[in-house]
């Protein structure tokens, strides 16, 4: 959902001009990766070198349009650059010293009293905290408390939604404790970037996990990349993100970011989670549901439709086989791809050469709105009621039928119909971009193209 949702952002500021560069990839230095290669009996780096494969083809097999895919674990990129953000820290923002505290694995965080519901972590609930007592450095988060809250009420970091805003408004006037910010490294199993001149430690996974967003752009030599899509004034640094993580995002890394004398992003846009048949997915229920099984079955873009316009983009989604094969039939078959159909097959039929492209009009207000404030639904919304329509005007007007009596009014209204349909293909691009360059390749040929979305029996 979150590749997706991502994509369909970076593909509409591409689609209205905009210079783009869309970055990916994977968190590999979690403590978390070693205990679970342990447990299988692997070694930590094969381990992670297989799972970031999957993430890898997933964003092909989605046909995500990133530019980059980094490995913190594997990039030289990364390494060097978590180390000098490291190195630019204030003096006075770091110190050593012993702590104990229990510390969920999942979210690799330790936890206070005021993080827990009934003594377990709300993100991993059944999963028995860990006591931890070690030398490590901390970070005086409390020294940007104020910066923080200023940045985020004036939206010079803007959270969307504003519900999302004002949880990390709540959690930073509540006052912000030191956090450690490394591992020894006999408990981080030598997995990890060094604590630069403390060989004895590495740094803590979200210090150097966040750090990949400046690092593959060249944060470490200050190279091109970095001075164009994110030193730049002018630049919009957008983190597309899940609601767990957002005191990361929304607080550490603009703090660790201040305190290094690096831009802060200007836009966290915060979405829920995927839930099946109203519960969390789980192996042990059984609801767990590989998104490669829809893809093989349906194609890209159909799994694309239903989390652009099914899925809430700010809220918990419910994700089921019924649901999904539902839209897919009502929408897609019977909707987009029956209406290609009808207008490609009168084209093909009546139209006696390939028709010039159309002209490229403004963007909808209405459409263009919806995207800037993030909302993907109301976007895939808007597309949908055009399709509807045009399908209505087909209807109304008939043209299959003034075709034959008028053959010049006819194809008029044909030659009209086609270039609607061009018009959506454009504005369908970041939903759905296979198909929309098909239907834009059809058009400019005008040739019949195969069926889009042809009609699935639900197994």
């Amino acid at each position: 959902m979150e590749a997706v949702q991502a994509d369909v952002i970076a593909r509409y500021h591409a689609l209205v001009g905009n210079e783009v560069y869309f970055l990916s990839g994977t968190d590999d230095n979690a403590l978390k990766n070693v205990l679970k290669a342990e447990e299988e009996g692997e070694p930590v780096r094969s381990y992670v070198d297989r799972h970031a494969q999957l993430f890898s083809d997933l964003l092909k097999d989605l046909s995500v349009s990133n530019n980059d895919f980094i490995r913190t674990s594997a990039d030289s990129r990364h390494a060097r650059g978590a180390q000098k953000l490291w190195k630019a820290f204030k003096p006075e923002d770091i110190t050593k010293k012993s702590y104990s505290g229990l510390y969920c694995v999942g979210c690799e965080e330790f936890k206070t009293d005021k993080d827990l519901v009934n003594g377990e972590c709300p993100e991993h609930p059944g999963r028995k905290l860990e006591e931890v007592a070690e030398e490590n450095y901390f970070f005086k988060l409390g020294n940007y408390q104020d910066r923080l809250i200023q940045a985020i009420e004036t939206d010079t970091v803007r959270i969307i939604p504003t519900s999302r805003k004002n949880e990390v408004l709540s959690f930073l006037r509540g006052g912000l404790e030191d956090i450690s910010i490394s591992r020894s490294r006999a408990r981080a199993r030598d997995w990890g970037v060094p604590v630069p001149g403390d060989e004895g430690q590495v740094m803590y996974v979200w210090v150097d996990a966040l750090s990949n967003y400046i690092n593959a752009l060249g944060y470490a030599d200050e190279g091109d990349a970095y001075q164009k899509f994110w030193a730049a004034e002018e630049s919009v640094r957008i983190h597309a993100i899940g609601k767990g993580i957002t005191r990361f995002h929304a607080i550490y890394w603009p703090a660790f970011l201040l305190s290094a004398g690096v831009p802060l992003p200007t836009h966290l846009f915060v979405h829920g989670y995927v839930i099946s048949g109203g519960q969390k997915m789980s192996k042990t229920l059984g609801n767990v549901i590989s998104p490669t099984d829809f893809i093989k079955e349906y194609g890209a873009d159909a799994l694309r439709y239903f989390i652009v316009r099914e899925m809430p983009v700010f809220e918990d989604s419910d994700f089921t086989k019924e649901r999904f094969h539902e839209a897919y039939t009502g929408n897609l078959a019977n909707g987009l791809g029956n209406l290609v159909a009808r207008v490609m097959k009168l084209a093909e039929t009546h139209l006696e050469m390939p028709i010039d492209r159309p002209g490229a009009d403004d963007f909808p207000k209405e459409y263009t709105d919806s995207m800037d404030r993030y909302d993907i639904n109301g976007a895939a919304h808007f597309v949908w009621g055009k399709i509807q329509s045009l399908d209505k005007t087909i209807t109304d007007t008939k043209p299959f039928a003034v075709v034959k009596e008028n053959p010049t009014e006819g194809k008029k209204l044909i030659s009209e119909a086609v270039t609607e349909l061009y018009k959506i293909a454009q504005i369908l691009n970041p939903l759905l971009p296979t198909a929309s360059e098909i239907i834009k390749r059809a058009i400019l040929e005008n040739k019949m193209p195969p069926s889009l979305f042809p009609r699935k029996e639900i197994v």
